[in-house]
């Protein structure tokens, strides 16, 4: 009898410690093996959006060849987006949230020294 409740009690406390760390741990190594590289794609993603938008921009004011190009040019560059998705997507099968991401991304930000006025300008949606 005293066999199987340690036995029990080992499976239990397997369970429990299997369950932190896959809860707990794996969002922790998840963020130390991708934090960088979600930054960097993050912000790389940002400015590739811009240029795009710019571009896309131009061609609609002065449909030229050399337009076309800069904006075919910038499609190019999106490619950096998807992998910026791809990456984000992992992170949040490891376990990571919403918010720490969000949070990632703050902090890159303020790493990258963006001016706010210019990012809300950016982002803002002109009717």
């Amino acid at each position: 009898m005293k066999r199987l409740l340690l036995i029990g009690n080992i499976v239990v406390i397997f369970l429990v410690v299997s369950y932190g760390t896959v809860e707990y741990g794996v969002p922790v190594i998840a963020t130390y093996l991708w934090k960088e590289d979600y930054k960097n794609l993050m912000f790389k993603c940002d400015q590739v959006m811009r240029e795009h938008y710019i571009a896309k921009r131009a061609v609609e004011l002065n449909p030229t060849s050399e337009t076309v190009k800069n904006l075919e040019a910038t499609e190019v560059g999106l490619l950096d987006c998807h992998e910026y998705d791809k990456l984000r997507k992992r992170m949040l099968i490891w376990g990571l949230t919403e918010p720490q991401l969000s949070l990632i991304g703050l902090e890159a930000l303020e790493e990258k020294k963006y001016e706010l006025r210019r990012f809300v300008e950016t982002h803002e949606i002109r009717y």
